[in-house]
């Protein structure tokens, strides 16, 4: 079996400023080529499809390797996957970055990254070069998240509660009362089954397949009543369909569990009807938690409603709303100076 273990360092000047460090450490094993990447693509994907993220970023996933296992094919002299060095994977990101945003050089090192990993416990690799190679500086404050201001609000609310009766009506009522009142991600959402509800403490049990951690997020009552009137039409809706033992919290007209697409779909339609841009359903976890902290709300209460593993991430909305950061700059003492002098 031969080894080699070697210092490096590099700099990827091309890739929007990213710097670049690795550090060749492996053991070469077998004499398996680049066909074995496929298979082992298709089982990392499976193994990632198992996390609970969502359909898009599963799709970004798939893109990014695919590009990867497509490039390392054409090469050459071939490629075997066993003996995939540092220069080989910056000479990709260096094809696969150049003029993209520093979020996209940074996602696309990540999700390789990921592989990295998935390779080393099927034994392909002995340690993970990705590991060592950093990705471009990304400030949590670059990218303000996009709020939904009151008045668009409440124009979605009207519209949701205007248009048609029934069942589709209370749906849309129980979607929005929910993403804007807990703050949820759309696919903890879909996934909230009739058991998440609570009605006696009002609180709606989030599974932690994204967090690793099982939340409760009480709703306000608003969004109570909201889930209250909906479960009524829910019921009517599956018995008249026959499938009455449906597991999912919301469902669709079918009596189906109603997916991801789906919830952006009807957010999407409502927000167009409102005269307004939605850019993403994620923007109604941004204005929960901006309006919260606008309302005195401290950051560690928002960080267990909304499920952040770290509060770093709440305070990226402290740049919206910050009325703990005004409230202490009307304590400063020029301010009584300068009322003296005026006096």
């Amino acid at each position: 079996m031969a080894s080699y273990r070697e210092s490096y360092r590099c700099d990827l000047g091309c890739l929007d400023g990213a710097a670049v460090e690795g550090r060749r450490l492996f053991i070469v094993k077998g004499r398996s080529a680049m066909r074995r990447w496929d298979r082992l693509m298709e089982g990392y994907l499976e193994e990632y499809a198992g996390r609970g993220r969502s359909a898009g970023m599963e799709a970004r996933v798939a893109y990014v390797l695919g590009r990867w296992g497509r490039w390392m094919k054409r090469r050459r002299p071939g490629v075997q996957l066993e003996r995939v060095d540092p220069d080989l994977l910056v000479s990709f990101l260096r094809g696969q970055t150049s003029f993209r945003s520093n979020s996209t050089v940074y996602g696309t090192l990540s999700v390789m990254r990921g592989m990295g990993d998935y390779l080393v416990r099927e034994g392909v690799w002995i340690a993970n070069p990705l590991r060592w190679m950093k990705g471009p500086k990304l400030s949590p404050y670059s990218r303000l998240p996009k709020r939904i201001d009151s008045s668009q609000m409440q124009e979605l609310w009207r519209q949701a509660a205007s248009r048609g009766s029934g069942y589709h009506r209370h749906l849309r009522l129980v979607l929005l009362a929910i993403l804007y009142a807990t703050g949820l991600r759309r696919g903890e959402l879909e996934r909230l089954d009739l058991s998440s509800w609570d009605r006696e403490e009002g609180v709606l049990r989030i599974d932690g397949r994204k967090t690793g951690r099982e939340r409760m997020v009480p709703v306000p009552a608003l969004a109570y009543q909201c889930i209250e009137s909906y479960l009524p039409q829910r019921h009517n809706q599956l018995e008249k369909l026959g499938c009455i033992h449906q597991r999912a919290l919301i469902v669709n007209s079918e009596g189906r569990r109603l997916r991801g697409d789906s919830i952006s779909k009807l957010m999407h339609t409502l927000a167009r009807r409102s005269g307004m841009k939605l850019h993403s359903v994620h923007q109604f976890r941004h204005s929960c938690a901006s309006d919260l902290l606008a309302a005195g709300v401290g950051l560690p209460e928002v960080q267990r409603i909304l499920g952040h593993q770290g509060i770093a991430t709440t305070i990226r909305y402290v740049h919206i709303a910050d009325p703990q950061r005004r409230a202490a700059m009307a304590r400063h003492p020029i301010n009584d100076w300068v009322t003296a002098e005026v006096a």
